[in-house]
């Protein structure tokens, strides 16, 4: 038995972190303190004006523990893995699944080239970013290829060259086929220099360029290449003006607003790079404080910096936070370089967190009416459901549907679709192929899918108590809370006959189509109710019959076009499996095959002359008309 009094005295006058639990051992909140014994003991004296939140939380707590560390620096950085790992109820969390884009310039490699990427390694590469748009990137870097001609290949040069004969782009005029050694390396570099300096926001150099050679190109009459030109300055010019400049000359600096509400709060982050404003995006914080923005503000710079792969020189602050000058330390850490927080009083500086503030206060403004039309398609559409079946609310927080596909009784496939809250959850989707039935018997087939789906997750659940593992892990272990079956009362017959078998009490529900093979109502406990087609409800079943039956019949049709492919490929003779393999991963469909050259084919690694002129005798023999004899 946990004595709470016994235990507030074997605390250690030492920092660490602190884990309160409920009666259930939940974790209700994760702390940092630099001298536990003062920290973990205020919580249980008398209401000293800490608010209604944590009183209510220091009812709840049953047990705590804590973790010694070296440093109050170490109990920070522990503090925020475990509020990540954990996501408590009463510390004000971050919701963000954001993974920002980066340019990535390879300059580590002989003959670099440029890259998207959504992480920041500690590589010999160089990283421009992080950008907002992943569009605006991917046509930065389409931009500068085009630019600078530099390759796309992932050939290892120079170790490549004259393996293979040069792509597409050298014969458009962009790349410069190094893969051929039609470029020195030095030249080479040369490009992705200008490159570089493109990217660090000095874009004269190459619009004076493109200038004279647009010129020189009309003046002899090279009207193609003159227009090429154009287009390319075009594109320069937008992408210069896009960079909006602030103060400051070279800086790297997060500008950091909030603004809240009674349940939420947002942040807003200007991200200003190498002096330019590059974008800005926003963040919601849960399980806010009230009447504490700068505790919300400085919960949002140690969850947010501690997952970001880039840390900025700066960070201006609208508030001055508690843990300044060690979430300084230990940014000043994380980047290898010293990291400032400052906050601004007066002048420009102040003028852009100010304007970050409004931002953020519109933004919760606008999204709050988006949430809760949202949440009308969602949860208050599951509501309606649950009210029409006489359901409580929780029972439908998870729905499956099944659907069936095939062609008279060809690749009979099953499909499997998951919604939780009225969203898809498409990790859980699952797809089946029918093992016991063979023609049109969709019961039969439904009764193989759903003895599969719901033995497979016994199994699991049998397993992983054995290894004393979390139910999470297990792929099927999670049953739903409502079935929803295509079609009326058979198959919510054979549903109920499987699960009687299985002994498993889930309610099963029919959804019943009319002649026209629209939704019409839902069959449940043998009878047809109704439901209101202009209700959210109706739309939510609607949409999740629908994603069942194009899951099945998207799966139905891939296995459909893979016999088809592979019959026809295993009848040319030089192609065995590995180029089988190769071609259907090179071309999209048999008829992209088809209509291949020779030269097409060479650009599959594996192929080779012979193979790539048998392919193609074979499929213009399958073209030439039949001969007539007279």
């Amino acid at each position: 038995m946990f004595n709470v009094e016994e235990e507030l005295k074997k605390l250690p006058r030492k920092p660490g972190v602190y884990i309160m639990r409920d009666d259930k051992d939940v974790i209700l909140y994760v702390g940092k303190a630099i001298n536990l014994h003062n920290r973990v003991r205020s919580y249980f004296r008398e209401n000293i004006g800490r608010g209604p939140a944590i009183d209510q939380m220091v009812s709840l707590i049953a047990r705590f523990e804590y973790i010694v560390t070296d440093s109050e620096l170490e109990a920070l950085v522990l503090e925020n893995n475990l509020i990540k790992e954990n996501s408590p109820k009463y510390n004000t969390l971050l919701k963000d699944d954001k993974t920002y884009p980066y340019i990535k310039v390879t300059v580590g490699e002989d003959y670099p080239r440029i890259l998207f990427s959504r992480t920041m390694k500690k590589d010999k590469s160089r990283y421009f970013g992080p950008y907002t748009s992943a569009a605006a990137v991917k046509d930065t870097i389409e931009l500068l290829n085009k630019l600078y001609q530099l390759r796309t290949c992932n050939r290892v040069l120079p170790r490549d060259i004259g393996i293979e004969r040069p792509c597409l782009n050298y014969h458009i005029k962009q790349c410069l086929a190094p893969c051929q050694g039609y470029v020195s390396k030095e030249e080479y570099r040369q490009q992705v220099a200008g490159a570089l300096e493109f990217l660090n926001g000095n874009y004269s150099p190459i619009l004076k360029d493109l200038e004279e050679k647009m010129k020189k190109a009309a003046e002899a009459m090279e009207f193609e290449d003159a227009a090429r030109y154009r287009d390319l300055l075009s594109s320069v010019r937008q992408v210069s003006q896009k960079q909006k400049i602030t103060e400051g000359v070279g800086e790297d600096k997060d500008i950091l607003a909030l603004y809240q509400d009674e349940t939420e709060a947002v942040v807003q982050v200007f991200f200003v790079r190498d002096g330019k404003l590059i974008g800005r995006e926003h963040y919601y914080m849960t399980h806010v404080p009230e009447n504490n923005k700068p505790a919300i503000l400085q919960d949002f710079v140690k969850q947010f910096y501690a997952g970001t792969p880039f840390i900025p020189r700066e960070l201006m602050l609208q508030y001055e936070i508690e843990d300044a000058e060690l979430i300084e330390k230990w940014l000043s850490e994380r980047k290898g370089s010293r990291v400032y927080l400052k906050v601004p009083k007066i002048g420009s500086k102040e003028k852009l967190v100010e304007l970050a503030a409004q931002n953020a206060k519109l933004v919760l403004s606008q999204d709050r009416e988006k949430l809760k039309r949202e949440e009308g398609r969602t949860i208050g559409a599951v509501k309606e459901i649950s009210d029409l079946l006489q359901l409580p609310l929780t029972g439908t927080a998870r729905m499956e549907a099944y659907d069936i596909s095939n062609i008279n009784g060809f690749e009979n496939v099953g499909s499997m679709v998951v919604y939780e809250k009225g969203k898809p959850k498409r990790s859980d989707y699952r797809k089946f192929k029918i093992k016991s039935v063979s023609g049109p018997d969709d019961y039969a087939c439904m009764r193989e899918v759903l003895t599969r789906r719901f033995r497979h997750g016994m199994e699991e659940s049998r397993e992983l108590e054995e290894q004393e593992m979390d139910q999470e892990y297990g792929s099927f272990t999670k049953f739903p809370d409502l079935i929803l079956m295509d079609g009326g009362r058979g198959q919510v017959n054979i549903a109920l006959s499987v699960l009687e078998e299985l002994g498993i009490d889930i309610p099963v529900c029919g959804m019943v189509k009319d002649d026209n093979h629209r939704t019409r109502g839902l069959y449940y406990h043998n009878i047809e109710l109704p439901i209101d087609t202009h209700s959210e409800g109706f739309k939510l079943i609607t949409r999740i019959q629908d994603e069942a039956h194009r899951f099945a019949i998207e799966y139905h049709r891939s296995l459909r076009s893979k016999i088809q492919v592979r019959s026809v490929l295993d009848d040319i003779p030089g192609v065995g499996p590995a180029r089988r393999k190769a071609l259907m991963r090179h071309f999209k469909s048999l008829e992209e095959i088809r209509q291949a050259t020779v030269e097409d084919l060479m650009e599959i690694p594996e192929m080779n002359e012979r193979t790539a002129q048998e392919i193609v005798a074979f499929f213009a023999s399958q073209k030439r008309p039949p001969v007539v004899q007279s």
